[in-house]
C-alpha cells in the first residue's frame, strides 16, 4: 500500500465491558497502534482511557480515501488499527485489524474477562479483510422459499424477531468451530458491516440490510440447521450463509438504521415465511439474487431501497414487518414519548432508565412518576448518546428497544442458555 494512501481522516470509539453483567468498565486503558510494519514495530497513536459508561473519547485516525469504496476496490479501502485494552481485574483483550473508513465513525466494542472467569469470550482477535476486498467462497445457490414440510414440522407458526441468534462459526459440518449466542441487533450489524461499506448511499445499505436480515429470518423461521440436526441457527461460511465476524468492529450509521428497522423483512404475497433473499458481490460472484455494488450504483442514480430490491427481485416483493419481538419487557406503544407524554409507558421507561443507570452512572437518576419532563429528557439524552442514537431526547421506536435491550442486559432477566 503506498505510503501517502491514509490521506482523509475517520473516526474511532472504543467502548469497553465486562463479559459478566454488561457492565462498562471505568479507566481501561485503550492504546490504539497503526498496522503492523513489515518490520514487525508497530507506532502507538492513541492512549486512551474509557470514561465511566467504559467508552473512550471519539478520536481521529487517518483513512483511505472514500472514493476507494465506491468502487470495486484494488486498493484496501479502509485502515486498520491494532487496540490494546488492560483493565485492573480483566484479562487484557488484543484486537487486530480493527476497520476505519473515511468520514465514518466505527465502533470497536471490548468484551473483557474477569480473572476468576477466563475463556468466557475471546482476548485475542483477528479481523479479517471486509468480504468486498478479501477472498471468500461463493454462495451454494438455495430456493428462495423453504419446503417447511421437508422435517415433517412447522416449527413456528409465525414470524419472531428473536432475542438471541446462534452462530456457528465456520462450514456447518466444522465440529470444531464454535457456537456464539449473539443478540439479534448485533448479529444484523455485523453482517452488515462484514459485508458491505458504511459509506455506500443510505439507500443502499438499507436495501442490503433489508436483504440480510430477511435472510436470518428465513433460517430462523425455517428452523433450517436444527431440521438437520444441529444445535445452532446460522453459520459464518459464506459458501452456506453470510460472513459474521467475531469481535469486529461496527459502523455508527449502519448501526443506527438497523435500530431503526429490525423488525423488517422481504415477503411476497401469499407466503408466511420471510424470502430467503441470496445476494452478491455482483463482481468476484454472481447469482441470482441481489448484486451488492450494483445495489450501490442504483443508489447513486436516486433509487429508493424498496426500488432497488424489486429490481433484483421483482414487482412483487414488499416489505413486511413484525410485532412479535423476543426478549423485551414491553412492546413500543405505537407513539413517541416526549415531553408532556404521561402515563403507564413513561413510567415503565424512567424505571428501566433508573435501573440501567445503576451500571451506567453517567445517566441522571429521575423520578418514575410518569411524567415526560426535562430531566426524563435529560436521561433519555445520555442513553441515545453512551449507545449511539440521535440525542433527540425523544423515546422513539428505536430508542424504545435499545432501552428495553439495554435494561434486559443488565438485570440479565433474558440470559441464553
Amino acid at each position: 500500500m503506498p505510503e501517502n494512501i491514509n490521506s482523509e481522516i475517520g473516526r474511532l470509539l472504543v467502548s469497553v465491558t465486562s463479559s459478566v453483567g454488561y457492565i462498562p468498565i471505568k479507566n481501561a486503558t485503550v492504546k490504539i497502534y497503526a498496522e503492523r510494519q513489515k518490520d514487525g514495530e508497530r507506532l502507538l497513536l492513541q492512549d486512551l482511557t474509557t470514561d465511566e459508561s467504559g467508552q473512550t473519547e471519539r478520536v481521529i485516525l487517518p483513512a483511505p480515501p472514500k472514493s476507494l469504496s465506491q468502487e470495486p476496490p484494488e486498493t484496501r479501502p479502509y485502515a486498520q488499527y491494532d487496540v490494546e485494552v488492560s483493565a485492573d481485574g480483566y484479562e487484557p483483550v488484543s484486537i487486530n485489524g480493527s476497520e476505519v473508513m473515511a468520514d465514518e465513525l466505527s465502533v470497536q466494542n471490548v468484551e473483557m474477562n474477569p480473572l476468576e472467569e477466563p475463556d468466557l469470550v475471546e482476548s485475542d482477535i483477528v479481523i479479517p479483510d471486509h468480504t468486498l476486498y478479501g477472498e471468500y467462497e461463493a454462495k451454494i445457490p438455495e430456493d428462495e422459499i423453504k419446503d417447511v414440510n421437508e422435517s415433517g414440522e412447522i416449527v413456528l407458526s409465525r414470524v419472531v424477531i428473536p432475542e438471541y441468534i446462534i452462530v456457528h462459526d465456520g462450514r456447518p459440518d466444522d465440529a470444531s468451530a464454535r457456537n456464539h449466542y449473539v443478540r439479534y441487533k448485533d448479529y444484523i450489524k455485523n453482517v452488515a458491516c462484514s459485508e458491505i461499506y458504511a459509506t455506500w448511499p443510505e439507500a443502499a445499505i438499507y436495501a442490503n440490510v433489508l436483504c440480510i436480515m430477511s435472510f436470518t429470518l428465513n433460517r430462523v423461521y425455517t428452523e433450517y440447521y436444527r431440521g438437520k440436526g444441529y444445535d445452532f441457527t446460522i453459520t459464518s461460511s459464506t459458501a452456506f450463509d453470510q460472513k459474521w465476524i467475531y469481535g469486529r468492529n461496527i459502523y455508527e450509521n449502519i448501526s443506527y438504521i438497523v435500530d431503526t428497522v429490525f423488525n423488517n423483512y422481504l415477503s411476497r404475497p401469499g407466503v408466511v415465511q420471510p424470502i430467503f433473499t441470496s445476494y452478491c458481490d455482483g463482481r468476484k460472484a454472481t447469482c441470482k439474487g441481489l448484486s451488492q455494488w450494483g445495489s450501490k450504483y442504483l443508489a447513486d442514480q436516486g433509487y429508493s431501497a424498496i426500488e432497488i430490491i424489486r429490481y433484483y427481485y421483482g414487482n412483487n416483493m414488499f416489505i413486511n414487518s413484525t410485532s412479535y419481538i423476543s426478549g423485551v419487557p414491553s412492546s413500543y406503544p405505537g407513539y413517541d414519548l416526549t415531553v408532556g407524554s404521561r402515563g403507564v409507558k413513561v413510567m415503565q421507561i424512567q424505571q428501566q432508565l433508573n435501573r440501567i443507570a445503576q451500571n451506567y452512572p453517567a445517566i441522571p437518576k429521575i423520578a418514575a412518576d410518569g411524567i415526560f419532563g426535562a430531566d426524563t429528557k435529560r436521561a433519555v439524552e445520555v442513553f441515545q448518546g453512551i449507545f449511539l442514537l440521535p440525542q433527540s431526547g425523544e423515546v422513539d421506536y428505536p430508542t424504545w428497544y435499545q432501552i428495553s435491550s439495554v435494561y434486559v442486559a443488565v438485570t440479565r432477566i433474558s440470559e441464553p442458555g
